[in-house]
């Protein structure tokens, strides 16, 4: 095998691995690296390839076998524009030599064309977001939600619906990254999966760094609309006795940029030892958004720090309310702003913190991996028409009780 490591016993030798799109490395493409270890066997597709030299680590030395898109004009910069055409360019990956098919999907890999002698099982990360139940908050913060570019755009939001529902028909069995998301692909595809939290590493802590000597806390992530880093600058800008640390880049850097406070530093994307020492030394990671889990938060736990998330989400199951965070219920500048305060007034425990993130490692994740991949398979072998069992989506599962097991408090309403 390219890394060494012999595939599992008990999996074919003939696997294919197809993931979205790889532009750039993120908690997906973590994932994803992650997979290639359970599966060192497996051959690699994407619908495109544009990860430097210098990322590509994670793969593994696999070579990344792409489609069409990968030709076509701007693609690197505007892949996501040609998303009418990206059904068409995963229908014509052939994977006919393959036993075992595994895709890591949150657009379109899982509508890959299989036969009945071939087992397809997919890590839905989600299924299409802008499609399904945040099409409205998509087109509205796009510019797209009215006139003649608006009725496009739901024309051909309409359209990949139909395309997704019907190709989770072709899925033999799903797993997913949270029970959130698993309640969603129930909503879309009634369909059930089995929640595999996904890799965190939990790097140990080092000395201080080129960090800010003031206490600060921190927002970590891209700047896009969903991410509701304006949200953050506009609660510290009522808040001018405390510092904020603003690490990331994206589309909405020169509007926030355009009306910072001066308690508000942006640094824009940094390296990822500069990012783990702000993570490590923040008073607490500030998370606005509404994941599906949420890397992030669980990395600034691995170091120490406790998390500020609003209460939906992912950040429900990995974020324990008075213990390693404190949950905001609105995305308001007051409700924030009440729970920085809370936050600050509270003690966590770091050694607690870490202990609990540890329940998200890497080894973890490829050991359930592996049993679910396994116990598919067998299913699969034995004539199964039908791989999924009520194991699959059942009401918890045994981590889920571990991660709230010892906080004397019940399971989140929505966890």
């Amino acid at each position: 095998m390219e890394n060494g490591t012999p595939p599992q016993s008990g999996l074919p030798q003939k696997v294919a691995i197809i993931h979205d799109w790889l532009p750039e490395v993120g908690g997906a493409e973590k994932v994803l690296g992650e997979m290639l270890k359970v599966f060192p066997q497996a051959d690699l597709y994407s619908l495109i390839d544009f990860i430097p030299e210098s990322e590509r680590e994670f793969l593994l030395g696999k070579q990344v076998q792409t489609t069409f898109l990968q030709r076509l004009p701007a693609v690197r910069r505007l892949y996501r524009a040609y998303l009418p055409l990206m059904p068409l360019a995963v229908e014509h990956i052939d994977l006919a030599r393959y036993q075992l098919v595994v895709s890591s999907s949150y657009a379109v890999a899982k509508g890959v064309i299989t036969g009945p002698e071939q087992l397809h099982l997919c890590y839905c990360h989600s299924p299409i977001r802008y499609a399904w139940d945040l099409q409205e908050q998509y087109l509205l913060q796009s510019g797209n939600s009215r006139g003649l570019r608006g009725l496009l755009a739901r024309a051909l939001l309409h359209y990949v619906r139909i395309w997704d529902s019907r190709t989770s028909n072709g899925v033999d069995a799903f797993a997913t990254n949270s029970r959130f998301v698993a309640r969603r692909i129930w909503k879309v595809y009634r369909r059930r999966s089995r929640v595999i939290y996904p890799p965190v590493e939990a790097t140990p802590p080092n000395s201080r760094g080129d960090v800010s000597e003031k206490p600060f806390y921190l927002s970590l992530g891209r700047l896009v609309p969903y991410k509701r880093v304006d949200l953050i600058v506009d609660c510290f800008r009522k808040m001018p006795h405390l510092n904020l640390i603003v690490i990331g880049d994206g589309p909405e850097r020169t509007g926030i940029e355009a009306r910072l406070p001066k308690n508000v530093t942006l640094l824009g994307r940094q390296p990822r030892e500069v990012v783990r020492q702000h993570l490590q030394y923040a008073k607490a990671l500030i998370f606005a958004a509404e994941e599906d889990f949420g890397i992030v938060p669980v990395e600034a736990q691995a170091l120490g720090t406790a998390v500020i998330a609003y209460g939906k989400g992912g950040a429900c199951e990995t974020v324990i309310h008075g213990k390693t965070g404190i949950l905001f219920m609105e995305q308001t500048v007051e409700s924030l702003r009440g729970a920085i305060i809370q936050a600050d007034e509270t003690e966590f425990m770091p050694d607690a913190l870490r202990r609990h993130a540890a329940r998200f490692s890497p080894e973890r994740f490829r050991k359930d991996l592996t049993a679910w991949a396994l116990h598919k398979w067998e299913r699969f072998e034995q004539g199964g028409e039908n791989v999924e069992s009520a194991s699959d989506n059942r009401p918890s599962d045994q981590l889920h009780k571990e991660l709230y097991a010892g906080y004397g408090g019940a399971v989140p309403k929505n966890a």
